[in-house]
């Protein structure tokens, strides 16, 4: 056992095997999202808070959990964080109401804040400077896997044993890991005395939920009165507020442990690369969250058939990954990235293009196959470029800083993309049921337009068994509100999957400007080595 528990690759594959658990689930929810939206009879701000429950508890906290991490031992904090995601998994398996769905997928966010930034205290620990790239190369593959894989795995899940096994095949995989945490990872303990910055969290999640609770909601309340002199501006203003506060307050702590160190940002790489990973949360829930709604609700398809679609992307993802590896230690890193991020920019662009209410399922081919091999060329290289200027001392502060940003990058997506998607729909939804209304009697004509004039109010209900309003209509009328549906929201996605396109190029741009390798510190650092 002593041999097996100090074999570094061992430990390796335990901590990959909780990460791949906790991405997976980040993703693998969007593919689900239709069929929770009928078996709950939840609506589309309702399921923006299932998903964004778990991405802010997890990016606020991710921090703080890697400090508790050297207070108390990482493999210590591993182990409980995938026994609290494990046990919340099976919470929201059992979930009757969408109340009881936001709150287990919180406490899922929270198991998996506590269990994420272990690994790479623990990797720098196990692993020489020399194998630490090829380290974090496959904690980089691994990471885009498990975030694109979830579509496909979550496809074949729902339609064979419905939207609930999602969350019940995390249980028997928890008990895995966390049995095989105790027995393969070596049990160091820094014992490094921290100051943990309880203010700064409260500040920085009272702020983000804010602003996220008005981007996600506006539409409901029509971007108005949300109760007595309360309105949606005045939340996002507060929270906005808080964000300030946030920031000057951590300006005043930067010399006693910070939940924001500046510091790491003095780095340029890093800085850049945080805003990628923020770019890359931002572009891939912004991309699947309209189009797997798209492919069920509109197109039609079943779950494994719409996750099947996807899985050309990470099919296509598997192949670049392989040739970014071998070239990531002979190129700068930004000669993969800027030709990667517009791939991923491009091949969104083509799935946008294609997009109609009678597309096929394979249309979107060309679209899946490009972006798929531009995130084999991102995904690979980030990594090591953020970190690889950086002094040891602020390695694992940066992995929870640039995890978490990733994070909020998804949070910002979900609540922007959200909010985006819900207000074109509302217009579009009018616009088409008015051109509708004249295939039907004039009795039904008022109620009709009136009853998707009117549905953003009461949420939008956009499952694959719904036709996006709640009409009471004769049957041979359903037919044409299930035309004005599947246009609308078509009409509705063209525009909002250009916001993730603009930001991929955005990032793109800003890779202009990743440093090149230090050749001279290297060269020195060889020649020491030499004389030694």
């Amino acid at each position: 056992m002593t041999s097996i528990r100090n074999h570094p690759m061992a430990a390796l594959g335990v901590l990959v095997l909780g990460l791949f658990m906790t991405l997976l689930d980040l993703t693998i929810v969007n593919i689900a999202i239709p069929s929770i939206l009928d078996g709950l009879h939840a609506s589309l701000d309702e399921v923006l808070w299932v998903l964004n429950a778990y991405s802010l508890l997890y990016a606020v906290l991710l921090i703080s959990s890697a400090r508790l991490g050297d207070i108390y031992g990482p493999r210590k904090l591993f182990a409980a964080g995938v026994v609290i995601f494990t046990i919340a998994s099976g919470f929201s398996a059992l979930a009757q109401d969408p109340t009881q769905l936001i709150v287990s997928r919180g406490l899922q966010g929270l198991g998996a804040a506590v269990l994420a930034p272990q690994g790479l205290p623990l990797m720098m620990s196990l692993f020489p400077v020399e194998k630490r790239g090829g380290v974090f190369a496959i904690y980089g593959v691994i990471a885009g896997l498990a975030v694109i894989a979830g579509p496909t795995v979550g496809g074949f899940l729902v339609t064979h044993f419905g939207w609930r096994s999602i969350f019940t095949v995390n249980l028997p995989i928890g008990i895995i890991t966390v049995a095989l945490a105790m027995l393969l990872i070596p049990d160091l303990r820094p014992g490094r005395r921290h100051r943990l910055d309880l203010a700064g969290v409260a500040l920085a999640t009272a702020g983000l939920l804010g602003v996220i609770y008005g981007l996600i909601e506006g539409q409901r309340y029509d971007w108005g009165v949300v109760s007595g002199f309360v309105t949606i501006p005045e939340i996002i203003a507060a929270g906005v507020v808080l964000l300030a506060v946030f920031l000057y307050y951590q300006a005043r702590r930067q010399g006693s442990e910070p939940l924001l160190p500046f510091a790491v940002f003095k780095d340029r790489n890093f800085t850049l690369m945080t805003f990628v990973m923020a770019a890359m949360g931002f572009a891939i829930l912004g991309l699947y969250l309209p189009l797997t709604i798209y492919m069920q609700s509109v197109l039609g398809l079943s779950a494994i058939d719409a996750g099947l679609t996807i899985a050309l992307q990470p099919l296509a993802m598997i192949v670049s990954s392989g040739v970014a590896s071998g070239l990531v230690q002979k190129v700068n890193g930004k000669y993969l990235l800027i030709p990667g991020l517009l791939a991923l920019a491009a091949g969104s662009g083509y799935i946008d293009w294609a997009a109609h209410a009678d597309s096929g399922r394979w249309d979107f081919a060309p679209g899946l196959i490009l972006s798929g091999l531009g995130m084999g060329c991102i995904w690979t290289p980030v990594f090591s470029i953020a970190t690889r200027d950086l002094p040891a001392q602020l390695a694992g502060v940066a992995s929870g800083v640039i995890n978490t940003i990733q994070e909020l990058g998804g949070v910002l997506a979900s609540a922007v993309v959200g909010a985006f998607l819900q207000n074109r729909l509302a217009l579009a939804l009018h616009d088409q049921a008015v051109a509708a209304s004249g295939r039907l009697p004039e009795q039904y004509r008022g109620p009709f337009v009136d009853g998707f004039s009117n549905a953003g109010r009461s949420g939008f209900e956009v499952g694959a068994g719904q036709a996006g309003a709640n009409l009471q209509l004769p049957a041979q009328v359903e037919a044409i509100a299930r035309y004005v549906f599947t246009h609308a929201f078509v009409d509705a996605m063209h525009p909002t999957l250009l916001l993730p396109i603009a930001v991929l190029v955005v990032a793109a741009a800003a890779c202009l400007f990743v440093r090149g390798p230090r050749r001279v510190a290297v060269m020195a650092e060889e020649e020491r080595e030499a004389v030694a």
